[in-house]
This record gives structure tokens, sequence and C-alpha cells, in this order.
């Protein structure tokens, strides 16, 4: 499978992406800056690093959600595209209306990096068909902004599609819900707080999000 990893200025993740990825597919993803206009030719999977794009400025993703190369994402989406995006790259996705809500400062005004509990709330998306309904798992948060908000209509909306992908397991980021992951309606846009890319093997003291890669890999062929 042909991916692609979108870099921005100020991304600190998008190696551990293209990493992660070349592990698991085989093949180097390329790397498109944010301001090229087109995605490479029969791209696969689109992915959307963490890191602090344009220095959170404004507010964090909302430049980057503004490059020209974002208009090429939006576009392969409504293809039916795989789009996937970590902690910056789901405040990315959310600032450019891919997906609903928006992340907020986290309620205890801390930076939080380490390991933390998910429960895997949909095991049926292309993102998670490697877990289990209701399967704790473990994966590294790093964030400030992590708090996911939305109105109570859309939080409703979001439980009752089944687009809740990952909720946390334990109090992290007073995020509405303890909702760590959500989709789109479509199913094939996942914005995640924490990061699979840095849970893939054993030196990394376990493969939980390895699985997320190797089961879009398996679903999309």
């Amino acid at each position: 499978m042909k991916t692609a990893v979108i870099v921005f200025p100020g991304s600190n993740c998008d190696r551990d992406l293209a990493v992660a990825l070349e592990a698991v597919t085989g093949t180097a993803p390329a790397m498109v800056w944010h301001g090229d206009s087109d995605l490479p030719d029969r791209v696969g999977l689109i992915a959307l690093p963490g890191g602090f794009s344009y220095g959170d400025y404004l507010r964090c993703g909302a430049i980057s959600a503004r490059s020209p190369v974002m208009r090429a994402v939006v576009d392969a989406a409504g293809r039916g595209v795989p789009v996937l995006g970590v902690c910056n790259g789901f405040q990315v996705l959310t600032e450019a209306g891919l997906l609903p809500g928006a992340l907020m400062r986290n309620a205890g005004l801390d930076f939080v990096c380490r390991d933390v509990a998910l429960t895997v709330a949909n095991s049926q998306s292309l993102f998670t068909a490697q877990y289990r309904a209701d399967e704790t798992i473990r994966v590294p948060v790093a964030h400030h902004d992590g708090n996911y908000f939305a109105d109570a209509d859309t939080l409703d909306r979001l439980e009752g599609e089944g687009r809740v992908a990952f909720r946390y397991a334990e109090p992290v980021n007073g995020s509405a819900r303890s909702i760590a992951g959500i989709l789109n309606d479509a199913g094939n846009v996942l914005g995640m707080m924490p990061h699979p890319e840095r849970k893939i093997e054993g030196a990394h003291g376990g493969n939980d999000g390895r699985r997320l890669f190797e089961g879009l890999l398996e679903a999309v062929g």
C-alpha cells in the first residue's frame, strides 16, 4: 500500500509515523510538504503527524488546516481514501472540517506525556479491525491541548453512530466523555490524540499501536 505523511513546519513526529508505516508496509511513505498542492497517485493512506505545526500559533492546527496540501487531503478523504490524524494531526482534521469538535487545553493545564490505557470503543472500523471491542490497550500520549470538546448534540451523534473509536480508560485531560479518538461519518478518517506510532515493537514496550496500522493494511490491501 502506498502511503503519505504530510509534513508541516513545526511537526516533530512525522519521522516517527514514517518509521511505523515503513515497518508495517515494507515501503517508505512519501513525505509530502505542506506547501505542495498534490498527493502521490494511488495513495492508500494519508497520515497527519503530531507536533507543534506553526508553533501552535492562533490555535493548534488552525494554520496547517489551511495549507495548500489540505485541499488535496480533503478531496482524497471525500473519495474514501483513509486519513489518520495523530495528536496535532487530530487538531488539523478538526480545523479542516474533516472531523467535528475541537481540541482544547488540558483540564489540568499541564503537558501530559506518558503511556495511558485506552478502551477500544469501536472494533469494526478500518483502523480498529485488529482490536477486540472493549479491549484495553496502552499507547503513549504527549499533548497540552488534548481535551476533546463538542456540544452535547454532536457527542450524542458520535455515540449513536458508533464513531467513538477510543476512550481513555483513566483520567488524562478532561476530554468530553473520555473520548481519545473519533471517526468521520464515512469511517475512513480517524483522529486520535494518543500516538500509535510510538508503540509498534517490543523495544517500545508493546505493539498495541502497530495493530492499528496492520489492521488498516489488511482492511484496504
